[in-house]
């Protein structure tokens, strides 16, 4: 069996993380994807690819729409998830112990792809520390590179290297230091999909619905956005494949299925203003 794959730099050898190779299809909303490819476009050979940042409500598709401009450039993609306990080498590269008893550096996803030229999501970058940005602050601007004490080398971006973070519209556990937001430019606004586009996305996603659970679903996702309630099509997606493990035991209806699946999903109160009819 191969073992993985490694990149030598200054005579260290650091072993590369695996791209991510299953993503959802992006649906809808060619507007923002197109906003995404054109920053990380270069206009000419000495320009350089920003490092926007994806806004949204947590489920609305922020890191598959960065998935999808990353198959649409042809990269391959990889993702770091961000916490509060992040710390910068976790960033970067980290020490294991190797199978002969000696000490082997593990490239993050994120210098997984500035070694191989793909595109990093860092999901959530605004749980991050300002200690961890600061590690990021040469690859965001035009030196485009990160350091790593542990290994002792500095590790170059490949040219075709992208960045983008997604951050929630919520409570940060940390804000991010002045000069980490303006390398993280433009900002990229995702809302709520159409209903049109939340019909293709459930089916695609629950290719065996039944048609009259996802009308109950998208009825109840149309007036959670309506009174700006936390419910997005992620919400949707996993109330559909509830409410069809319920159907398929085969002793309730639909309309029951989906009380169930609703019931186990949202607060009490909220439940009283959605009533499935028969």
């Amino acid at each position: 069996m191969d073992g993985p794959e490694s990149v030598t730099l200054d005579g260290v050898e650091i072993f590369v993380g695996k791209p991510v190779t299953e993503t959802p299809a992006w649906i809808g909303q060619r507007e923002v994807l197109m906003q995404l490819l054109a920053a990380w476009s270069r206009v000419e050979e000495s320009d350089q690819p920003l490092n926007p940042r994806l806004l949204g409500k947590p489920g609305v598709g922020k890191t598959t729409l960065a998935c999808a401009a990353a198959r649409e450039l042809g990269l391959d993609i990889y993702i770091q998830q961000a916490t509060m306990d992040t710390r910068p080498e976790d960033l970067i590269i980290s020490p294991v112990l190797a199978p002969d008893g000696g000490i082997r550096y593990m490239a993050s996803p994120l210098v997984s792809a500035v070694l191989r030229g793909g595109v990093l999501i860092l999901d959530e970058g605004n749980r991050m520390s300002e200690k961890s940005w600061a590690s990021l602050a040469p690859l965001l601007d035009h030196r485009r590179y990160v350091e790593s004490l542990v290994a002792g080398v500095r590790i170059p971006a490949e040219p075709e290297f992208r960045f983008v973070t997604t951050m929630n519209e919520d409570a940060s556990t940390y804000e991010i230091p002045e000069y980490i937001h303006s390398r993280l430019m433009p900002q990229i606004y995702l809302d709520f999909p159409e209903e049109s586009e939340e019909r293709l996305i459930l089916e695609s996603q629950v290719p065996f619905a039944e048609d009259v659970v996802v009308d109950y679903i998208l009825s109840f996702l149309r007036v959670a956005h309506q009174r700006d309630l936390r419910y997005t099509v992620r919400d949707g997606i996993n109330l559909v494949r509830y409410a069809m493990k319920v159907l398929r035991r085969g002793d309730v209806d639909a309309a029951a299925a989906v009380r169930q699946a609703m019931a186990a999903t949202l607060e009490e109160d909220e439940l009283e203003d959605f009533e499935i009819e028969d």
